[in-house]
Protein backbone atom coordinates (compact mmCIF):
# COMPACT_ATOMS: atom_id res chain seq x y z
CA UNK A 1 0.00 0.00 0.00
CA UNK A 2 1.76 3.01 -1.13
CA UNK A 3 0.43 6.60 -0.09
CA UNK A 4 0.60 10.05 -1.85
CA UNK A 5 -0.01 13.60 -1.10
CA UNK A 6 -1.25 15.91 -3.93
CA UNK A 7 -3.03 18.72 -4.87
CA UNK A 8 -5.77 18.79 -7.61
CA UNK A 9 -7.20 21.40 -9.34
CA UNK A 10 -3.96 23.51 -9.08
CA UNK A 11 -3.29 26.66 -9.75
CA UNK A 12 0.41 26.25 -11.74
CA UNK A 13 2.32 25.78 -8.46
CA UNK A 14 -0.09 27.35 -6.09
CA UNK A 15 -3.35 26.11 -4.56
CA UNK A 16 -5.26 23.19 -5.72
CA UNK A 17 -7.50 20.29 -2.78
CA UNK A 18 -5.04 18.60 -1.27
CA UNK A 19 -6.22 14.59 -1.10
CA UNK A 20 -4.11 11.81 0.16
CA UNK A 21 -4.11 8.76 -2.48
CA UNK A 22 -3.70 5.00 -1.29
CA UNK A 23 -3.14 2.32 -4.01
CA UNK A 24 -2.70 -1.30 -2.73
CA UNK A 25 -3.07 -4.79 -4.03
CA UNK A 26 -6.74 -4.55 -2.33
CA UNK A 27 -8.70 -2.36 -0.15
CA UNK A 28 -8.33 -2.47 3.48
CA UNK A 29 -11.16 -2.93 5.95
CA UNK A 30 -13.68 0.72 5.74
CA UNK A 31 -12.67 0.87 9.72
CA UNK A 32 -8.87 1.39 8.91
CA UNK A 33 -9.74 2.92 5.05
CA UNK A 34 -11.57 5.53 7.96
CA UNK A 35 -8.47 5.91 10.39
CA UNK A 36 -6.30 6.33 7.62
CA UNK A 37 -8.35 9.27 6.44
CA UNK A 38 -8.89 10.89 9.51
CA UNK A 39 -5.13 11.20 10.68
CA UNK A 40 -4.28 12.73 6.95
CA UNK A 41 -7.10 15.74 7.94
CA UNK A 42 -7.39 16.21 3.94
CA UNK A 43 -11.17 16.72 3.01
CA UNK A 44 -10.63 13.33 1.24
CA UNK A 45 -8.81 10.45 0.62
CA UNK A 46 -9.20 8.09 -2.06
CA UNK A 47 -8.32 4.42 -1.90
CA UNK A 48 -7.77 2.44 -4.97
CA UNK A 49 -7.02 -1.33 -5.86
CA UNK A 50 -6.97 -3.22 -9.07
CA UNK A 51 -9.88 -5.25 -10.05
CA UNK A 52 -10.23 -6.61 -13.62
CA UNK A 53 -9.09 -4.38 -15.95
CA UNK A 54 -9.73 -1.11 -13.89
CA UNK A 55 -9.63 0.13 -9.83
CA UNK A 56 -12.43 -0.51 -7.27
CA UNK A 57 -12.68 2.86 -5.56
CA UNK A 58 -13.59 3.90 -2.19
CA UNK A 59 -13.51 7.81 -0.83
CA UNK A 60 -13.29 8.60 3.19
CA UNK A 61 -13.62 12.35 4.55
CA UNK A 62 -12.26 12.58 7.83
CA UNK A 63 -15.46 12.20 8.92
CA UNK A 64 -17.41 9.61 6.90
CA UNK A 65 -17.14 7.45 3.92
CA UNK A 66 -18.35 9.51 0.79
CA UNK A 67 -20.21 8.38 -2.60
CA UNK A 68 -17.78 9.95 -4.75
CA UNK A 69 -15.40 13.03 -5.03
CA UNK A 70 -13.95 14.62 -7.90
CA UNK A 71 -10.45 16.29 -6.71
CA UNK A 72 -9.54 13.32 -4.99
CA UNK A 73 -10.47 11.27 -8.16
CA UNK A 74 -7.86 14.08 -10.34
CA UNK A 75 -5.36 12.94 -8.10
CA UNK A 76 -5.89 9.46 -8.56
CA UNK A 77 -5.89 9.80 -12.30
CA UNK A 78 -2.34 11.63 -11.71
CA UNK A 79 -1.15 8.80 -9.49
CA UNK A 80 -2.53 6.13 -11.70
CA UNK A 81 -0.70 8.08 -14.77
CA UNK A 82 2.34 8.07 -12.80
CA UNK A 83 2.22 4.37 -12.45
CA UNK A 84 0.99 3.09 -15.42
CA UNK A 85 1.77 5.52 -17.54
CA UNK A 86 -0.76 8.08 -19.46
CA UNK A 87 -3.84 6.31 -20.05
CA UNK A 88 -8.00 6.15 -19.64
CA UNK A 89 -8.79 4.20 -16.11
CA UNK A 90 -11.73 2.55 -15.79
CA UNK A 91 -13.04 2.97 -11.27
CA UNK A 92 -15.82 0.86 -9.70
CA UNK A 93 -17.17 3.51 -6.57
CA UNK A 94 -19.74 1.90 -4.38
CA UNK A 95 -22.22 3.63 -6.45
CA UNK A 96 -21.24 4.20 -10.26
CA UNK A 97 -18.83 3.25 -13.00
CA UNK A 98 -16.55 6.26 -14.23
CA UNK A 99 -13.26 6.96 -15.25
CA UNK A 100 -10.17 9.05 -14.98
CA UNK A 101 -7.58 10.49 -17.27
CA UNK A 102 -4.16 11.05 -16.37
CA UNK A 103 -1.01 12.40 -18.08
CA UNK A 104 2.16 13.83 -17.73
CA UNK A 105 2.73 17.46 -19.04
CA UNK A 106 6.16 18.68 -18.76
CA UNK A 107 7.08 18.55 -15.00
CA UNK A 108 3.77 18.47 -14.15
CA UNK A 109 0.34 15.90 -13.85
CA UNK A 110 -3.39 16.52 -15.59
CA UNK A 111 -6.13 14.38 -15.27
CA UNK A 112 -9.56 14.77 -16.15
CA UNK A 113 -12.61 12.62 -14.07
CA UNK A 114 -15.94 11.59 -16.17
CA UNK A 115 -18.50 12.48 -13.61
CA UNK A 116 -21.76 9.99 -13.20
CA UNK A 117 -24.58 11.04 -14.84
CA UNK A 118 -26.03 14.30 -13.72
CA UNK A 119 -29.30 15.42 -12.05
CA UNK A 120 -31.34 18.49 -10.21
CA UNK A 121 -34.17 18.80 -8.92
CA UNK A 122 -35.90 22.25 -6.89
CA UNK A 123 -35.02 23.06 -3.20
CA UNK A 124 -37.77 22.03 -0.81
CA UNK A 125 -38.59 25.23 1.12
CA UNK A 126 -37.67 23.82 4.61
CA UNK A 127 -33.71 23.02 3.82
CA UNK A 128 -34.07 26.32 1.52
CA UNK A 129 -34.67 28.38 4.76
CA UNK A 130 -32.08 26.84 6.85
CA UNK A 131 -29.18 27.58 4.24
CA UNK A 132 -30.14 30.93 3.92
CA UNK A 133 -30.02 31.36 7.61
CA UNK A 134 -27.08 29.25 7.92
CA UNK A 135 -24.59 31.49 6.04
CA UNK A 136 -27.32 35.19 6.96
CA UNK A 137 -28.38 35.60 3.35
CA UNK A 138 -31.96 36.58 2.14
CA UNK A 139 -33.80 35.77 -0.69
CA UNK A 140 -32.68 39.14 -2.19
CA UNK A 141 -29.36 38.07 -2.46
CA UNK A 142 -29.74 35.31 -4.61
CA UNK A 143 -29.10 35.55 -8.62
CA UNK A 144 -32.78 35.14 -10.02
CA UNK A 145 -31.35 33.85 -13.14
CA UNK A 146 -29.79 30.69 -11.07
CA UNK A 147 -32.75 29.61 -9.09
CA UNK A 148 -31.51 27.75 -5.96
CA UNK A 149 -31.34 23.93 -6.64
CA UNK A 150 -30.30 20.26 -5.33
CA UNK A 151 -27.97 19.18 -7.99
CA UNK A 152 -26.16 15.87 -8.32
CA UNK A 153 -23.06 14.68 -10.19
CA UNK A 154 -22.21 11.51 -8.04
CA UNK A 155 -23.29 13.29 -4.92
CA UNK A 156 -26.37 15.89 -3.85
CA UNK A 157 -25.10 19.61 -3.38
CA UNK A 158 -27.67 22.48 -2.62
CA UNK A 159 -26.79 24.94 -4.59
CA UNK A 160 -27.49 28.90 -3.66
CA UNK A 161 -25.90 31.49 -6.14
CA UNK A 162 -25.14 34.71 -5.51
CA UNK A 163 -25.99 38.36 -7.05
CA UNK A 164 -22.92 39.90 -6.00
CA UNK A 165 -19.05 38.85 -5.49
CA UNK A 166 -19.06 40.03 -2.21
CA UNK A 167 -21.64 37.76 -0.62
CA UNK A 168 -19.18 35.13 -2.08
CA UNK A 169 -16.51 36.47 -0.20
CA UNK A 170 -17.50 36.92 2.58
CA UNK A 171 -19.41 33.22 3.59
CA UNK A 172 -19.27 32.76 7.13
CA UNK A 173 -21.45 29.63 9.08
CA UNK A 174 -21.72 27.99 12.09
CA UNK A 175 -19.65 24.41 11.35
CA UNK A 176 -22.13 22.26 13.84
CA UNK A 177 -25.04 23.99 12.23
CA UNK A 178 -24.01 23.28 8.33
CA UNK A 179 -23.02 19.40 9.13
CA UNK A 180 -26.70 19.58 10.98
CA UNK A 181 -28.50 20.29 8.38
CA UNK A 182 -26.72 18.75 5.73
CA UNK A 183 -26.94 15.35 7.03
CA UNK A 184 -30.51 15.91 7.55
CA UNK A 185 -30.84 17.07 4.34
CA UNK A 186 -29.16 14.19 2.97
CA UNK A 187 -26.46 16.40 1.35
CA UNK A 188 -23.02 16.25 0.81
CA UNK A 189 -21.97 19.99 0.57
CA UNK A 190 -23.75 23.71 0.01
CA UNK A 191 -22.29 25.06 -2.81
CA UNK A 192 -22.53 29.15 -3.23
CA UNK A 193 -21.42 30.16 -6.51
CA UNK A 194 -21.12 33.61 -8.57
CA UNK A 195 -21.40 34.01 -11.87
CA UNK A 196 -18.22 36.23 -13.27
CA UNK A 197 -19.62 35.98 -16.81
CA UNK A 198 -21.85 33.12 -18.90
CA UNK A 199 -18.80 30.84 -18.77
CA UNK A 200 -16.51 31.54 -15.82
CA UNK A 201 -17.57 31.05 -11.87
CA UNK A 202 -16.46 31.55 -8.53
CA UNK A 203 -17.15 29.20 -6.05
CA UNK A 204 -17.45 27.99 -2.28
CA UNK A 205 -17.96 24.98 -1.12
CA UNK A 206 -18.89 24.05 2.74
CA UNK A 207 -18.19 20.53 3.73
CA UNK A 208 -18.90 20.19 7.63
CA UNK A 209 -20.72 17.21 6.61
CA UNK A 210 -17.17 15.72 6.28
CA UNK A 211 -15.74 17.66 9.34
CA UNK A 212 -14.24 20.18 6.66
CA UNK A 213 -14.98 23.68 6.93
CA UNK A 214 -14.50 24.25 3.32
CA UNK A 215 -13.18 22.89 0.18
CA UNK A 216 -10.75 24.47 -1.95
CA UNK A 217 -11.42 22.77 -5.37
CA UNK A 218 -14.57 20.64 -5.68
CA UNK A 219 -14.86 18.40 -8.99
CA UNK A 220 -18.31 16.69 -7.74
CA UNK A 221 -20.10 20.46 -7.13
CA UNK A 222 -18.45 21.45 -10.53
CA UNK A 223 -19.62 18.52 -12.30
CA UNK A 224 -23.00 19.13 -10.92
CA UNK A 225 -22.97 22.93 -11.38
CA UNK A 226 -22.35 21.90 -15.08
CA UNK A 227 -25.20 19.88 -15.17
CA UNK A 228 -27.43 22.36 -13.83
CA UNK A 229 -26.67 24.59 -15.80
CA UNK A 230 -27.23 22.31 -19.09
CA UNK A 231 -30.64 22.11 -17.85
CA UNK A 232 -30.91 25.62 -17.37
CA UNK A 233 -30.22 25.96 -21.34
CA UNK A 234 -27.06 28.65 -20.02
CA UNK A 235 -25.03 29.96 -22.63
CA UNK A 236 -22.07 28.16 -21.40
CA UNK A 237 -20.92 27.57 -24.92
CA UNK A 238 -19.55 23.87 -24.40
CA UNK A 239 -17.78 24.08 -21.56
CA UNK A 240 -16.83 26.42 -17.99
CA UNK A 241 -14.36 27.77 -15.61
CA UNK A 242 -14.48 27.49 -11.91
CA UNK A 243 -12.48 29.53 -9.90
CA UNK A 244 -12.52 28.46 -6.20
CA UNK A 245 -10.68 28.51 -3.18
CA UNK A 246 -9.57 32.62 -3.95
CA UNK A 247 -11.26 33.55 -0.60
CA UNK A 248 -8.77 31.39 1.53
CA UNK A 249 -5.57 32.06 -0.29
CA UNK A 250 -5.81 28.84 -2.48
CA UNK A 251 -6.47 29.66 -5.81
CA UNK A 252 -7.86 26.26 -7.93
CA UNK A 253 -9.23 26.04 -11.12
CA UNK A 254 -11.36 23.57 -12.55
CA UNK A 255 -12.61 23.24 -16.01
CA UNK A 256 -15.91 21.78 -17.19
CA UNK A 257 -17.16 19.93 -20.51
CA UNK A 258 -20.97 20.24 -20.60
CA UNK A 259 -21.98 17.71 -23.65
CA UNK A 260 -25.23 18.00 -25.76
CA UNK A 261 -26.93 15.35 -23.68
CA UNK A 262 -29.19 16.31 -20.96
CA UNK A 263 -27.78 14.52 -17.74
CA UNK A 264 -24.84 13.22 -19.10
CA UNK A 265 -21.29 12.72 -17.68
CA UNK A 266 -19.53 15.85 -17.44
CA UNK A 267 -15.81 15.88 -18.20
CA UNK A 268 -13.59 17.74 -15.18
CA UNK A 269 -10.14 18.41 -15.74
CA UNK A 270 -7.26 20.51 -14.18
CA UNK A 271 -3.94 20.12 -12.77
CA UNK A 272 -1.83 18.24 -10.39
CA UNK A 273 0.94 19.07 -8.33
CA UNK A 274 2.58 16.97 -5.83
CA UNK A 275 2.71 18.34 -1.83
CA UNK A 276 5.50 15.79 -1.02
CA UNK A 277 8.73 17.34 0.55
Amino acid sequence: MTLQRLAAFSDGDRGGNPAGVVIGERLAEAAEMQRIAAELGYSETVFAAPQGDGWRVRYFSPAVEVPFCGHATVALGAALAERCGDGVFPLTLNQAVITVEGRRQGDRWSAALQSPPTRNAPVAPEPLAAALELFGYETSDLDPALPPAIVHGGADHLLLALRRRGDLAAMRYAMEDGARLMTEAGLLTLLLVWAEGPRTFHSRNAFAAGGVYEDPATGAATAALAGYLQSLGWPHGGSITVVQGEDMGCRSLLAAEIPAQLGGSIRVAGQVRSLEP
